[in-house]
């Protein structure tokens, strides 16, 4: 059980839906890697899709494929899967088919669909999904000065979101999911209140799948309210507010792991 998440997902406020869960069958990516040989110098691992395109380059025109990579001990990964089978059943074509790549706990753009090569190198890869897209920009502060630093989106981030508010016999309960790393616990904010620990769902199966968590909104009142969630991991992370630096200093919308706020209406 896996939960694969966009990039961009929550980058733009219109942008919120970039996410699913599925079981994926297929075979372990590290025992091949064995069994093909790889050469001592080899240090990076480069999926190809089969999807290709025209790209612009120094103004020059060139043919490409679809890549990514992965560092040679990433991928040795005993999680990784090269998948062909999704809630047992055949890989559909829109999810990848014949086979993709399922890379646990990396965002979406990492787990290459119509995987058609797999390719050891000894240096440094470069492309367009690599190096100039999927980058996220942050302004840092080094030694007094102002820099724009870019790195190129990776693993997956700890976030969270109140996904509806319920009602039963007059009571009504927030509930929404986590994800992104080994989630701790989750509070929740109403209307900029005190944070509440919120309850826990642990029926989902496997660390790498969001779990669902739900909190009792005891004295709701009518009219339109803010509910905000932060999500905490193993290792103590916090999800991030949307005015901490490592968010509000960001230039570009990938990897916008900020508080999430929803505005409800209770009747």
């Amino acid at each position: 059980m896996y939960t694969i998440e966009c990039g961009g997902n929550h980058g733009f406020p219109w942008f919120t839906s970039g996410i699913g869960t599925a079981k994926w069958g297929g075979t372990p990516l590290a025992p091949l890697l064995k069994q093909a040989g790889v050469m001592e110098r080899g240090i990076e691992v480069v999926f190809w899709g089969a999807d290709s395109g025209t790209e612009v380059v120094c103004e020059m025109k060139l043919p490409q494929h679809f890549s990514r990579s992965i560092s040679l001990d990433d991928a040795m990964n005993p999680n990784n899967v090269l998948c062909y089978q999704m809630n047992g059943a055949p890989l559909p074509q829109p999810h990848g088919a014949a086979v993709r790549l399922i890379a646990a706990g990396w965002y979406g753009i990492a787990n290459v669909k119509w995987l058609n090569r797999i390719e050891v190198r000894d240096t440094r890869f470069m492309g367009r999904f690599m190096a100039r897209d999927y980058v996220t920009i942050r302004e840092e502060l080094r030694n007094g000065e102002t820099e724009a630093v870019e790195t190129s989106v990776g693993r997956a981030l700890l976030k969270s979101a109140p996904a509806r508010v319920t009602r039963k016999d007059g009571q009504y309960r927030i509930v929404g999911a986590a994800w992104g790393a080994p989630v701790a616990g989750v509070e929740v904010q109403v209307d900029g209140g005190p944070w509440r620990a919120a309850s826990i769902d642990r029926s989902e199966q496997g660390k790498f799948a969001w779990s669902f968590w739900s909190i009792d909104w005891p004295n709701a009142t009518s009219g339109e309210h803010t509910i905000t969630s932060r999500a905490v991991d193993i290792q103590a992370n916090v999800l991030p507010a949307m005015d901490d630096p490592r968010i509000a200093k960001k230039k570009t919308y990938w990897e916008s792991n900020g508080q999430v706020s929803r505005r409800i209406r209770v009747a």
